[in-house]
């Protein structure tokens, strides 16, 4: 029978060293150390303790710390030899020899009014508060109690006599230039913004700046003057004034122009880069700072649509709703006509421009009082069939709705197109434009 022979077995792994001793498993690439026998490790435990008492042996032989000579003291250290310095006791309070404070030490007596240590206590307790009116209980028995007349409030018109005198308050100094600035002269940032250099606030930043000259001479904050004075402005004010930016909006209906109010946004959103017209030829680049202080210049309302002047420039507010504005502002208004309460009605389909009289719009270009004023001057007229043209010099609030009131129109829209000598033109309704260098108002 043929036997059959593995050629890829492989030997069984040894377990036992040359020594006979048992070896550990082999894992991974290294070779792990035989592990030692029962005997060797007994043996090293035995030698162990034979040089322990070796050591316990040797510590007894030494002679005791007391038998030790003694080492030679160090230069300046301590001598044995000298003996112990004696130190004083405590000093305590209650050993004090009795004598003054200022005889043991050779200070002066007490102070006139100071503490005495030999003179009534002066807080019956500590912590206890001082009574302002503790000393008058320790007079001399020599001096009276009511010894001074009883105090009298000379304020009391009852209690003045009748040489009384009242005081005389000390006079004032004859300043005749304070008197000449507050006759005839007014601050110089006003005087500024009536000759319309620059409005007040601008004015009090350059004033402060050192950017205003009044007669060759530095101003300052505050300074009146006369009419006849010059006034020279620094060119880096201008610069400064050159930066400031005037965009002009065309308002949809159903934004208000100042803050947001009632759930309405302000206008001043639709000032995106996106909302730009691309028609727009003033060469302004725009940038975060012409957000900052734009403010409406005037007013729309809510259910208004038309031109909005939003500014940084102080000057241009002050010409368009400052006190003595006279820039024009027109406007288009369609109208209905209702009619005055207590007239005849107007038949269906009657026109506007024909069912208002003559007179009516007599009144509307001038006549008219709105709270008690009267209205200045506008220039009235028919647009078309349905609408009327108004160029008005102020701007008070609803004016132009509350007027076609009065005279039995109603308001069924309105549009600004101009502003002075910028028109609305062909500006679409929510987008903007910046007011170009060469326009003015």
């Amino acid at each position: 029978m043929a036997t059959l022979t593995l050629k890829n077995k492989k030997p069984a792994a040894k377990t036992r060293n040359a020594d006979g001793e048992k070896r550990a498993p082999v894992r991974g690439k290294g070779v792990s150390k035989p592990r030692p026998s029962l005997a060797k490790a007994q043996a090293e435990r035995a030698e162990r303790e034979e040089q322990f008492q070796k050591a316990q042996a040797q510590r007894s032989e030494r002679p005791a710390r007391d038998e030790r000579p003694a080492r030679p003291p160090k230069p300046g250290g301590f001598k044995p030899d000298r003996p112990p310095q004696q130190r004083s006791e405590p000093f305590r309070r209650d050993e004090r020899p009795d004598r003054p404070r200022d005889e043991r030490q050779g200070r002066p007596g007490p102070r006139p009014g100071g503490y005495n240590p030999d003179g009534p206590p002066q807080r019956a307790q500590r912590g206890e508060p001082v009574r302002r009116n503790e000393h008058r209980d320790e007079r001399p028995a020599d001096r009276p109690r009511d010894d001074r007349p009883p105090r009298v409030d000379q304020r009391r018109v009852a209690n003045r006599g009748p040489n009384f005198e009242p005081p005389s308050r000390p006079q004032q100094r004859h300043n005749p230039a304070r008197e000449v600035a507050a006759e005839d002269g007014e601050r110089l940032s006003k005087r500024m913004g009536e000759l319309k250099l620059a409005s007040r606030r601008e004015a009090d930043e350059w004033i402060a700046a050192g950017w205003v000259r009044v007669n060759g001479k530095v101003a300052v904050l505050g300074q009146r003057v006369g009419p006849d004075v010059e006034i020279t402005i620094d060119p880096a004010a201008r610069q400064q004034q050159a930066a400031l930016v005037t965009v002009l909006l065309h308002k949809p209906i159903g934004y208000v122009s100042g803050q947001a109010e009632d759930g309405y946004e302000p206008a001043a959103v639709l000032f995106q880069p996106e909302n730009r017209w691309s028609e727009d030829a003033s060469g302004i680049k725009p940038n975060a700072g012409h957000h900052r202080n734009l403010a409406p210049a005037g007013r729309l309302d809510i259910d208004s649509t038309g031109l909005l002047v939003l500014t940084q420039d102080g000057r241009i507010a002050r010409v368009l709703i400052g006190d003595d504005s006279d820039v024009e502002k027109e406007y288009l208004v369609r109208v209905e006509y209702v009619g005055l309460p207590g007239a005849e009605p107007v038949p269906e389909g009657t026109l506007p421009n024909s069912a208002l009289s003559n007179n009516k719009l007599a009144l509307l270009n001038h006549g008219l009082e709105l709270d008690g004023e009267a209205l200045k001057p506008a220039k009235v007229s028919w647009q078309n069939e349905h609408q009327l043209r108004f160029v008005l010099r102020e701007g008070k609030k609803r004016q132009i709705r509350r007027m076609c009131e009065l005279v039995g129109l109603k308001v069924v829209g309105l549009k600004r197109v101009r502003i002075g000598r910028i028109p609305l033109g062909h500006l679409p309704v929510g987008q903007w434009r910046y007011l170009a260098p060469w326009e003015k108002f």
